[in-house]
């Protein structure tokens, strides 16, 4: 499944307080599936209200996400590339973006049945040989060629290649390419260019630690000055490099 799924993860927490907690904007599309309580999400929309979440998909956004949990809560949760996650739901994911999809909506009673199995079992090796045996031979439905090398290119090459140039090598014009990759991945092609330098920023600093000098990270990073990176991370991550650091 390389290329197709980032990571498959388990997580259980029995601490019985609750608690809220923010994630940056990522490149993956997850799909949760809770064996306890549920979370409350919010996309986007600051700390306070949000959903009720149990078994769902959350698509791409281009901001942070605030995740409520009660402290009683345990899910196993695959993270899906955007080509995989296309793949694997079946439609383009312009269709979710910024939102939360009741898993059985999207996939149907098969996701119901793969929960009452690892609900069924507290064996976490086990949990993670359902999934995969559940995920084998379900990545049918491509993306366009377009897209797809839009895609790899952009991952390749990192934030700093320029749409234009990238337009160029693919012989299409930028405004088709940023149309189709829109329709396909739910973000603009500048959009997640954005989120490639933050995360390569933000690898960086946590590398760096607490004794991170952020403008050397940001001059690294391709931004104009150490002003504009911080702007990034707060409209990305919610808050400032030197929070994100601490977290």
């Amino acid at each position: 499944m390389g290329g197709l799924v980032a990571g498959i993860t388990g997580y259980s927490e029995r601490s019985g307080k609750a608690s809220v907690q923010s994630e940056p904007a990522s490149l993956v599309v997850p799909l949760i599936i809770s064996f306890r309580s549920g979370f409350t999400i919010s996309l986007s929309t600051g700390p306070d209200g949000g959903e009720e979440c149990t078994d769902f998909v959350a698509g791409l956004t281009s901001g942070p996400v605030w995740i409520g949990s009660t402290g009683d809560s345990e899910c196993i949760q695959i993270d899906f590339t955007p080509l995989g996650a296309r793949a694997f739901l079946g439609l383009p994911l312009s269709e979710i973006v910024t939102r939360l999809v009741p898993a059985d909506a999207l996939l149907g009673p098969q996701v119901r049945q793969l929960r009452d199995d690892l609900c069924a079992t507290d064996n976490w090796q086990v949990r993670f040989a359902l999934v995969e045996r559940y995920l084998h031979g379900r990545f049918t439905h491509a993306p366009s060629p377009l897209v797809a090398a839009a895609w790899r290119c952009m991952v390749r090459a990192g934030p700093c290649l320029r749409i234009e140039r990238l337009a160029a090598e693919l012989d299409v014009s930028r405004k088709h390419l940023s149309r189709q990759f829109r329709h396909e991945i739910g973000l603009r092609p500048k959009t997640v260019s954005r989120i490639l330098r933050f995360q390569r920023s933000l690898r960086m600093a946590h590398l760096a630690g607490k004794r991170a000098d952020l403008a050397d990270i940001a001059a690294a990073s391709g931004y104009a000055d150490q002003a504009h990176m911080t702007r990034e991370f707060q409209s990305l991550g919610g808050m400032s490099p030197r929070a994100l650091i601490c977290q």
